[in-house]
């Protein structure tokens, strides 16, 4: 137990979408103390959005034909994608207790076509694993260890052993 506490880290993620939380989810099952901030009032703003007309999770095909999706980028990016493949993607779905289903066009959904109770569940499984969640906090500046939120006007300055920068487009731009 000493060793443990001694080997904790902790950790910040900026970013409250998909990318964030998986970052949260990773470091957390390795042992690190995680704090998630995001700028908006809620987590996934977008991803809920993008399932509101049936959420498309992945493709059925084998890995050897959906890699290739990826064209002159195929080869570099074999290795982290294999890592985490449609198959483990799915399993980590099921794993949230989210039943799935394959389209006639070969296109992964979850069952009800709904992105909230994903969502739901995914957070439920953070913030019971420890994960804190801090929202409403917009990043004005960044150091080594260190990063500072406006959060409702005032200056939050928070310390960490790392940082992980999760940020996506602002809505309307891309």
């Amino acid at each position: 137990m000493q060793d443990a506490l001694q080997t904790q880290k902790t950790v910040i993620v900026v970013g409250a979408g998909p990318a964030g939380l998986m970052s949260a989810e990773g470091i957390c099952a390795a042992g690190h103390q995680v704090h998630v901030y995001d700028a908006k009032p809620s987590a996934c703003r977008k991803f809920l959005l993008a399932g509101v007309g049936g959420m498309n999770i992945t493709h059925s095909e084998a890995y050897s034909e959906f890699i290739q999706r990826y064209y002159d980028k195929a080869e570099w990016l074999s290795t982290p994608i294999s890592q985490f493949n449609a198959d483990a993607l799915c399993e980590w779905i099921h794993d949230l207790g989210i039943e799935t289903f394959v389209g006639t066009s070969g296109r992964v959904f979850p069952k009800d076509m709904k992105a909230a109770p994903l969502l739901r569940n995914w957070l439920k499984r953070l913030r019971d694993s420890g994960v804190q969640f801090h929202m409403r906090h917009k990043m004005v500046g960044l150091s080594a260890n260190e990063v500072v939120f406006d959060h409702a006007g005032d200056s939050v300055v928070v310390q960490a052993d790392a940082i992980v920068l999760a940020m996506g487009e602002p809505v309307g731009q891309s």
